[in-house]
């Protein structure tokens, strides 16, 4: 099981850093099927424990993803600074409304949001050539409506703020590297709120904190933050094109597996 979440774990980093991204659409499904092989897949909170364990290893893997993205000169800080509290104020405000939505609930929502970006994604509407990131104020709100949403399947927010920036006519590359930074504190954010209220829940299996599974945290966090870097460069060398196809099928991939496994149970 070690050897599996350590695999997986390196494709999550390299991938987030790819595409600017958590890692969590790849690392909430891993986490579930740890808990299913450690036949705790059928406990209440399972999906919160899945969610809140990938930000706590999202803490690890953005700022691994963003040091890189830094280094090649990619992140626009100053639209992380206009976005990332909204953003935080949202992932907060989702993270402590989630204990109070049902497994399957979090499950659907998880799968119908990741199919409907994908199809924007790869459809490639061309955005009208006048349109550009909306102001200050703008942006506070459109990342504190992103934050709530990434809260509640356990990303980063970068499978929203990737699209959403492309939609303003910002280069991939650069659109990539800002969500990067716009990861991290929501990351941040999402663990310390998914601790927090799991914190008094009755039932939780030995090895949690809050809804972290601790085992979890630490196999898949050190395999991510070392294979993020080598995403980071890759990124730097594909086309644009071929980093927008390869976000839209990442998508639709992930969508497909987390509705095969709800079918299933």
């Amino acid at each position: 099981m070690i050897l599996v979440m350590l695999a997986v774990g390196s494709i999550a980093g390299f991938i987030a850093g790819l595409l600017g991204i958590g890692g969590g659409m790849i690392i909430v499904p891993v986490v579930l099927w740890v808990l299913q092989m450690k036949g705790l897949g059928g406990i209440e909170h399972a999906q919160h424990l899945a969610v809140g364990t990938s930000f706590a290893i999202m803490v690890f893997t953005t700022f691994s993803s963003v040091m890189a993205q830094q280094r090649k000169g990619s992140v626009d800080w100053a639209v992380v600074r206009r976005m990332a509290p909204g953003m935080v104020v949202g992932v907060m405000i989702g993270s402590m409304l989630a204990k109070r939505l049902s497994n399957e609930a979090l499950q659907i929502f998880f799968i119908v949001f990741v199919v409907l970006v994908a199809l924007k994604t790869l459809t490639d509407a061309k955005p009208k050539p006048t349109r550009s990131l909306p102001g200050p104020a703008g942006l506070a709100a459109v990342g504190s409506l992103f934050g709530m949403a990434s809260s509640w399947v356990g990303i980063g927010g970068g499978s929203l703020s990737v699209p959403f920036m492309l939609y303003c006519n910002v280069p991939v590359r650069t659109a990539v590297g800002t969500s990067a930074g716009l990861a991290w504190p929501i990351a941040v954010a999402g663990a310390v709120g998914y601790l927090y209220s799991g914190w008094n829940v009755a039932g939780l299996p030995e090895g949690t904190l809050g809804f972290w599974y601790l085992p979890a945290v630490a196999v898949l966090s050190v395999a991510t933050m070392l294979f993020a870097p080598l995403g980071v460069k890759a990124a730097h060398k594909l086309p644009p094109e071929k980093l927008k196809l390869a976000f839209g099928l990442l998508l639709l991939v992930i969508a497909a597996r987390m509705l095969w496994g709800l079918l299933a149970a």
